[in-house]
């Protein structure tokens, strides 16, 4: 004690806290500087990444360009400029698309606006590039130009496509950027604006970005650019404005608080010697006052005892029973659960209490409330309302079921006869339920409906209990009813599959049908999926029915066999609960193999929120089946999380683009973007597209004019049963009005 209170003391302090003030600066401004190189680094690789994929994108492009001039020798000048105009549109990018003969010298060429002085010029122009090209006729490989100034001006770069190769070559499809249009194209105005880029080839600088920018002089990146044909490297370098937007003013800010800590706490040593003598005075009437605060609780606790229970019977009184019902519901609301009240009431109370005294009927009352208590837990308040009146509150109810349990166990309470003043005595209880929010949405009317439903037990006998609301009974009961029907609809043989066409819009053929279930229910008649599904899902009966669709499936190709309808591919719809079973692959092979039909023939639809759903289980699952040879088909795309990341991962055949999107693709101009921009990304990942909910020729031809693969939707056929399907697809019923002339 006598060294803290040492006047050098503070001073040692101060000491202290200014050497950790000084050293946490220093660590924290490395820190930040090795932060600031972290990122620079990221934002190259961001850089790189996307020049690579988007170079890679366009390099197939043009590819794919000169492939389709090889396939067709016949292709004429102005079909060609068409194309390279819907490649000129599509990607935006190129400042020409141009046609060079085998002699390398440019014959056609799209745009020609801006672009004349091109056309007829030797693009072999000197001994290097004509190796380069020599090559690549002879190989058939690409070749890039590398960075070089166009002769239309400024700085770009060629991508040369060879059409053939070797004695067949026809030539090459030319690519031409500008080297400003594609930074534009590739780069964010974030990126632009923060950083200075240059582009080296083989060591040389070919391209800068941003000159005048003025740079920060400690900090840049250098990185290979992984592209083919190519020795590039990018240097990144930030701007100053960048970098000081990145470094933390924690640093600083640390350095002076610590400081002002070091001041405060050289100044508290010197009060602590008041505070000591201080705090003795304090301890000791803290203690007086703790003392008076314990005396305080306990009559506070002792009178809201008596103020929310009933002196007779040591239950909650009504007054607390009626303020927590209140809460309890507005908990409920919130949590979107059901509360149930019960009110009983004994039977022959008053007869027994006139009778034999008011004392027996009070000791009964003790009696009965000792039973009824020990229900009592979390989720159930036992009261004593008057009379010979007591209320349950059962919170968290999920569904009937665990209310008849409670009435249950309420019932059981009486089972037993009770012994009062040396009798015993046998009583039985009536009840009365009201189920928030069915019954009520407030306490006095869920009270209210409990009294009614009370009473009309009594009406019809003692000894039972009644629902006030008897909606909701006939509800529950006809789900329990449908629920013991679904049990026995397998055995029964009461399923059965209806199929909607998908049309190619390539070749206008039928190629696919999608499998839709129905139940032939004896009573109710054909239920359509929305009114077992759900039922099925939570009684755990969806994997027997999803593996008696696959079933079903498989039987309907084996039938189909050395029919017209041989050809046809049927998708079937999975539920996350069946992807989850880990035989799921294994009875699609039983099945197929049972059938002896080939895995190619049957397809699997999964709703795009099911996919990202535990997401390893769900690749390992898919993986197997794209092994077996199914194909695999992500439903109602778009409406959910729409990550590309699992189109990547996952090994996808087909992509069905909600209906929402279709239904006015072709009033909507969003819906149209959308459309167009799902359409283009699954065919660059070699993906192909089905539209669902396909109604009217305008939406019908829009998709074909962007490229759909398929079309789905009532304009071609509803779901109709397989009988149905082969009479229309031999009577060429579904055909009728999609015609070439209409687009197809």
């Amino acid at each position: 004690m006598s060294g803290l209170l040492s006047p050098a003391f503070p001073v040692v302090i101060f000491l202290i806290f200014l050497g950790l003030a000084g050293g946490l600066y220093y660590g924290l401004t490395q820190q930040d500087r090795n932060q600031i190189q972290s990122n620079l680094e990221n934002e190259a690789v961001a850089t790189i990444n996307n020049l690579n994929r988007e170079i890679r994108i366009y390099t197939d492009a043009i590819r794919r360009m000169a492939r389709r001039m090889d396939d067709d020798p016949s292709l004429t000048r102005e079909q060609w400029r068409q194309d390279a105009r819907n490649y000129l549109e599509d990607f935006g990018v190129y400042q020409a698309i141009e046609w060079i003969d085998p002699s390398f010298v440019i014959r056609w060429l799209e745009p020609v606006s801006g672009n004349e002085e091109v056309l007829g010029f030797n693009v072999a122009f000197n001994q290097q590039r004509r190796l380069a090209l020599e090559r690549s006729k002879r190989t058939g490989e690409l070749d890039l130009s590398g960075i070089i100034e166009l002769h239309q001006g400024g700085k770009g770069m060629v991508i040369y496509a060879p059409v053939d190769s070797g004695a067949d070559n026809n030539g090459f499809i030319a690519g031409v950027f500008r080297m400003d249009v594609i930074a534009r194209q590739l780069l964010t105005n974030r990126v632009i604006d923060a950083f200075q880029i240059e582009l080296y080839e083989q060591g040389e600088l070919k391209y800068q970005l941003n000159e005048s920018l003025p740079v920060h002089p400690h900090f840049s990146v250098r990185r290979t650019v992984d592209i083919p044909a190519t020795d590039w490297e990018l240097v990144l370098r930030p701007s100053r404005n960048w970098v000081n937007q990145q470094y933390s003013r924690w640093p600083a800010l640390t350095f002076f608080t610590f400081l002002i800590m070091g001041v405060l706490t050289s100044l508290t040593t010197l009060l602590v010697q008041l505070i000591l003598k201080r705090n003795r005075a304090l301890l000791k009437t803290r203690r007086e006052l703790d003392e008076e605060i314990e005396q305080r609780t306990a009559i506070q606790k002792d009178l809201a005892r008596l103020e929310s229970t009933d002196t007779l019977t040591g239950l909650a009184n009504r007054r607390f029973f009626m303020e927590d019902l209140s809460h309890t519901l507005n908990i409920a609301d919130r949590q979107m659960r059901q509360v149930a009240l019960v009110m009983l009431d004994l039977d022959r109370f008053q007869t027994l209490n006139d009778s034999l005294g008011h004392q027996f009927g009070d000791e009964l009352l003790i009696k009965v409330s000792e039973r009824l208590n020990r229900l009592s837990n979390e989720r159930l308040l036992v009261a004593y309302s008057g009379g010979d009146e007591f209320m349950f509150c059962q919170q968290q109810v999920d569904d009937i079921d665990d209310i008849i349990h409670l009435l249950g166990q309420i019932k059981q309470c009486f089972d037993q006869p009770f012994s009062v003043q040396g009798q015993s005595h046998s009583i039985t209880a009536t009840m009365g339920v009201a189920v928030y929010p069915q019954s009520g949405l407030d306490s006095d009317t869920l009270l209210r409906n409990a009294d009614i439903a009370l009473y009309r037990a009594k009406e019809q006998g003692r000894n039972t209990y009644q629902f006030y609301t008897e909606g909701m009974q006939e509800r529950e009961v006809m789900r329990l009813e449908l629920d013991k029907d679904l049990s026995q609809a397998l055995a029964n043989n009461e399923f059965v599959l209806f199929y909607q066409p998908q049309l190619n819009l390539d070749t206008g053929e039928m190629q696919s049908v999608e499998a839709l279930i129905r139940w032939r229910h004896p009573r109710r008649g054909l239920l359509p999926p929305v009114e077992f599904i759900p039922l099925a899902e939570e009684s755990g009966r969806i994997t027997d029915i999803g593996r008696w669709v696959v079933m079903a499936a498989c039987r309907q190709l084996a039938a189909w066999k050395g029919t017209p309808q041989e050809g046809l591919r049927i998708a079937v719809n999975l539920s996350g609960r069946e992807l989850d079973d880990e035989d799921l692959v294994d009875h699609i092979r039983e099945a197929l193999a049972a059938e002896n039909v080939p895995a190619d023939r049957l397809e699997v639809e999964l709703t795009e929120e099911i996919f990202i759903q535990n997401i390893e289980h769900n690749r390992n699952q898919l993986s197997r089946l794209h092994q077996l040879g199914v194909h695999l088909a992500i439903d109602d795309f778009g409406v959910g999380y729409s990550s590309l990341g699992y189109l990547r991962d996952f090994p996808v055949d087909l992509l069905k683009i909600d209906r929402s999107f279709i239904t006015e693709v072709t009033e909507r101009h969003d819906d149209a973007v959308i459309t167009r921009a799902v359409i283009n990304l699954a065919h660059n990942l070699g993906i192909e597209v089905v539209a669902e909910g396909v109604e009217t020729e305008e939406q019908l031809s829009f998709l074909k004019n962007h490229r759909c693969n398929f079309a789905q939707g009532y304009l071609i056929s509803r779901p109709i049963p397989v009988a149905d399907l082969e009479q229309a697809l031999a009577s060429g019923v579904l055909m009728a009005g999609i015609t070439a002339d209409s687009g197809l």
